[in-house]
């Protein structure tokens, strides 16, 4: 059997582009490398190259499902980006507080390290840092 290979791309869907994208491009702190409609316009999308080779996209359908996120529902619980280590989380922590982002501080764990926060439609984020 192969190597089970890693993510290539994380897409959410968000309520609001115009309000997602800004907020996002601030927190990668790099501009969108694709923005298009797909689809025949059945829906927008817009792409954030991150490094290390992947992309993180906002989509925004034509026609909007009712409701809003909830981990506790079936699909997506939270998305997690990895840090090398609690040092890491700290800056991170610095910059989410630098760019007026509520979270939750640094929680933590046996199995590791994290730092929670929502994005503007409440989709669960984090940073990770394994156990030292």
């Amino acid at each position: 059997m192969p190597e089970f290979p890693g993510f290539t791309h994380v897409a959410v869907t968000v309520s609001d582009l115009a309000r997602s994208v800004p907020w996002y491009a601030a927190l990668f702190g790099s501009d969108p490398v694709l923005d298009e409609d797909v689809e025949a316009g059945a829906f927008h999308h817009t792409v954030f190259a991150l490094d290390g080779g992947q992309l993180f996209g906002l989509h925004q359908d034509v026609i909007p499902a009712a409701g809003s996120f909830d981990e506790h529902r079936a699909g997506l619980n939270h998305a997690a980006f990895g840090c090398a280590d609690r040092a890491e989380l700290e800056t991170w922590a610095t910059r989410l507080d630098e760019l007026g982002y509520t979270h939750g501080g640094i929680v933590d764990a046996h199995y590791g390290s994290g730092l929670s926060f929502r994005d503007p439609d409440g989709i669960a984020l984090e940073f990770f840092a394994p156990p030292s």
